[in-house]
């Protein structure tokens, strides 16, 4: 498994622990690195998805929420939710990563740690986004740091 898929699924499994205790502050993130600490490699990126997620999660949920037919972001699993979180913000603000690459990795992901339709399920509300960027009605935002700030 790629350095980036292993950021991606630590970010996923961060995210999920923050999302169900409702808590996205630093000091949960820092408590879920300190039991959970991503390896050297992995560090950076994983900090980029998380601290990136967590910056913009209401535009990015907003985001989902019109692309997603019939479910409200809380109707969604936990898992799909935030791995969509993850794509999205990969989209709009990590150029060196093909969109269909962002789709592919949350499509696995979702696969792996969700349910037997989560694959299915964050394909089409994933791909209705791309397609939006695409065309220029979602512009991209800014990409974190290059070099994210050291966790605990």
């Amino acid at each position: 498994m790629g350095t980036r898929r292993k950021a991606r699924e630590l970010a996923m499994q961060a995210l999920f622990f923050m999302d169900q205790r409702k808590d996205f502050s630093p000091e949960m993130f820092a408590g879920f690195c300190a039991s959970f600490a991503p390896k050297p490699d992995v560090r950076p990126f994983f900090t980029q998805l998380v601290e990136g997620v967590l910056a913009r999660r209401e535009q990015l949920d907003a985001l989902i929420r019109a692309a997603s037919d019939n479910w409200s972001l809380e109707r969604m699993s936990g898992v799909d939710r935030n791995v969509m979180r993850i794509a999205v913000f990969e989209m709009l603000s990590c150029a060196d990563i093909p969109a269909k690459v962002s789709i592919n990795e949350a499509v696995d992901i979702g696969k792996k740690f969700g349910t037997e339709d989560s694959g299915a399920f964050i394909n089409g509300i994933i791909d209705t986004i791309r397609a939006a960027i695409e065309r220029g009605e979602v512009p991209p935002i800014a990409a974190a740091s290059p070099e994210p700030e050291e966790v605990p």
